[in-house]
């Protein structure tokens, strides 16, 4: 699949400021006060780049951590991964496979069936509600 690939003064253009710096520029949004830390509609999560489905509501649960959470993407091809070294820690920087953009983190703290959490910014999401 190709990727999207726009100019950064698109991505400006049709992207909010806050999501911009998260999605654009790997940025995190404070704990406990983010859109859909505490949401629990039933739903698909979109990327708020592009529109890719990303996460569904069956598998978000209330980790604790002040972020949205889930225990999987919503298919193996929805996120890509790599390894981030900021900030003096060892963590895997989850990015939207469609756009490229930051989502947050995956650590494996989470709970069954897949051990993974996946710590991601509200700014980085759309629900679209069922």
């Amino acid at each position: 699949m190709t990727k999207i690939q726009k100019t950064d003064a698109e991505w400006r253009a049709e992207l909010t400021p806050e999501q911009y710096r998260i999605l654009r520029q790997k940025g995190t949004e404070a704990p406990f006060t983010n859109e859909y830390d505490h949401v629990f509609e039933p739903g698909t999560y979109r990327c708020a780049g592009c529109g890719a489905e990303l996460f569904v509501s069956e598998t978000k649960y209330d980790s604790g951590c002040g972020w949205p959470a889930f225990y999987a993407p919503a298919s193996e091809e929805a996120i890509d991964e790599e390894s981030d070294t900021s900030y003096g820690m060892v963590r895997t920087e989850v990015m939207c496979s469609n756009c490229g953009g930051h989502l947050g983190h995956v650590f494996p703290d989470g709970p069954h069936p897949t051990g993974q959490r996946y710590c991601i910014n509200s700014a980085a999401l759309k629900l679209e509600e069922d």
